[in-house]
């Protein structure tokens, strides 16, 4: 059988302390896992102690991973606990939704805070553990980012304009690490991820199957965020997937629809007019850069939080 467990391993999970990250740093803990459980407040404490009481090994640290020494912090607590690191998921974020229109700084400056800087600080000091420890054995070394980002970065939600340009942010520094870290070993890959919590209390409406295991359980999540820390997704690197229910989907990167060329090899305003012009008349408002298609995923019953196409 495969090597899917994290026994030895240790991971470093931020805003564990409720909602997602909750459940996935169980989920890692129940691979076998030590856990750095991150969050603000005293509920670091509490998941530290659900984690103990099923026989795995956990340290909370509070702080505000938005603050660029909270992941050198992070980084330092598992390599002096538990002697090393090898998982990092970055999980932390807050919401400040608003329209374009009413977005103050304040609005702005707290979720790119969090959740782009968060994840950024986080991986930052996590790169510079795992490079010098790559230098150290004179090859590649064990390394796991799994970033949170959101279908948002697809849809851009007309009340999440920071929310939205966060997550495409965490897309690309995603994409950035999985490139510029694989040659030590570090497999970096983000997940969007829908799931019933806290802070998605005011989005989902109840679960129509009543059943056992909620179609939107943050513990489904959990599960793969555990797959993609172990051994056997080692080849899994710079991969984007839509996460929640039964399923597991992987995205495509974009493709190039039109190209348009200059007849005499620089355009004008009028050739641009002859061509682009009739090309996009009558076009849907939908059919643009936004992926509605990615909707169609949903067969959970549950209310949706991407608009349909119309």
């Amino acid at each position: 059988m495969s090597d899917s467990t994290l026994e030895g391993r240790t991971a470093v999970v931020t805003g564990a302390g409720a909602g997602l990250g909750r459940a996935e740093a169980l989920a890692l803990a129940a691979q076998g896992a030590n856990v750095v459980v991150n969050d603000m407040g005293p509920a670091a404490d509490a998941v530290v102690d659900e984690i103990k009481s099923a026989g795995g090994d956990a340290v909370a640290v509070t702080g505000d991973v938005g603050d660029w020494a909270t992941g050198d912090r992070l980084v330092e607590a598992a390599v002096d606990t538990f002697g090393g690191l090898d998982v990092v998921v970055n999980n932390a974020g807050v919401l400040r939704d608003t329209m374009i229109f009413n977005l103050t700084e304040r609005d702005w400056d707290d979720v790119i805070h969090v959740h782009l800087k968060g994840h950024a600080a986080v991986s930052r000091a996590a790169a510079v553990h795992w490079r010098n420890a790559s230098k150290a054995a004179g090859g590649p070394v064990y390394g796991r980012i799994v970033n949170t980002t959101s279908e948002a970065f697809l849809f851009g939600p007309a009340g999440q304009p920071n929310y939205s340009a966060a997550k495409a942010g965490i897309t690309a520094l995603t994409l950035s690490s999985a490139q510029g870290l694989s040659r030590y070993g570090v497999r970096a890959n983000a997940i969007c991820p829908r799931a019933r919590t806290g802070m998605t209390a005011h989005v989902f409406s109840d679960d129509p199957n009543g059943s056992d295991l909620d179609i939107l359980a943050p513990e489904r999540v959990g599960a793969f965020v555990a797959y993609l820390a172990s051994p056997v997704a080692d080849e899994i690197n710079g991969q984007v997937f839509v996460v929640y229910g039964d399923m597991v989907a992987l995205l495509a990167a974009p493709t190039v629809e039109r190209k348009f060329t200059a007849a005499a090899g620089a355009f004008s305003v009028a050739e641009l007019d002859d061509q682009l012009t009739p090309y996009f008349a009558g076009r849907s408002p939908y059919q643009n850069y936004a992926a509605y298609s990615v909707a169609e995923l949903d067969t959970t019953g549950v209310q949706n939080i991407a608009p349909r196409k119309k």
